[in-house]
């Protein structure tokens, strides 16, 4: 009897382990998005988990080893990308337009906010010394940052913080994998102190918090706009 079907009694037998690998792989190949392993327990509930660990080990050896493509951790999850070394063999297939590469004014602007989130287009603007609202929708409309808030100062300015797409876009798992600020402050030529990590403080109010009327006011602008 082949493993995976049932058994006489009616239980499921277990996979054999090279076919749970390959089935694991496929699963991380077609998946859009990073695929967690809390999905593939749940994708593959029938199997026990310390079986599917065992083959997620094996198949992360298996890309272990000089090639095309590899098994990264992104944003908490797994994907099979090319090499970062061949990216410029791949760009070629698809004829990548240099209007589809981010501007170092856009790469700065994000390491801005990567490191001080959450961040008022205002402060940005003070850190980089220049107004920042067109790059600001830009890196909304790619979905690297997003609008978590308001500050509770006059205003109620909105505050910007990374997304998952960024955390995949630049391969990280989480925020701790960011380079060390001296060495992105000096890449991109900022001086170290403004880069510095700050976490949320009661200044912050929910984006979504109603006014006292129930009434727009009329600094209110919809979500996706530079404020």
């Amino acid at each position: 009897m082949a493993e995976g079907q049932e058994g006489e009694g009616g239980e499921r037998l277990p996979r054999a382990a090279a076919e749970l690998k390959a089935i694991l792989e496929a699963m991380i190949f077609a998946s859009p998005d990073p695929l967690t392993p809390k999905a593939m327990y749940k994708l593959l509930d029938t199997e026990p988990k310390e079986d599917v660990s065992a083959a997620l080990a094996e198949l992360k050896a298996d890309y272990d080893r000089p090639g095309g493509l590899q098994l990264v951790e992104v944003a908490g999850g797994y994907q099979i990308v090319t090499r970062s070394d061949l990216h410029d063999w791949v760009r070629r297939l698809f004829h990548e337009r240099t209007t589809q590469k981010l501007t170092v004014q856009a790469l700065e602007t994000l390491a801005v906010i990567a490191y001080r989130q959450p961040i008022t287009a205002a402060e940005i603007t003070e850190v980089r010394g220049v107004n920042t609202s067109g790059v600001l929708n830009t890196l909304l409309e790619r979905h690297l940052i997003k609008i978590v808030g308001r500050k509770h100062v006059v205003g109620r300015p909105f505050l910007y913080a990374t997304t998952k797409e960024f955390l995949i876009r630049f391969g990280l798992n989480d925020l701790n994998d960011l380079p060390k600020v001296e060495d992105m402050a000096e890449a991109l030529g900022l001086d170290a102190p403004i880069l510095v990590e700050r976490t949320p403080t009661e200044e912050m109010l929910p984006l979504d918090e109603p006014d006292d009327d129930n009434t727009p006011s009329s600094d209110d602008e919809p979500t996706g706009s530079v404020h």
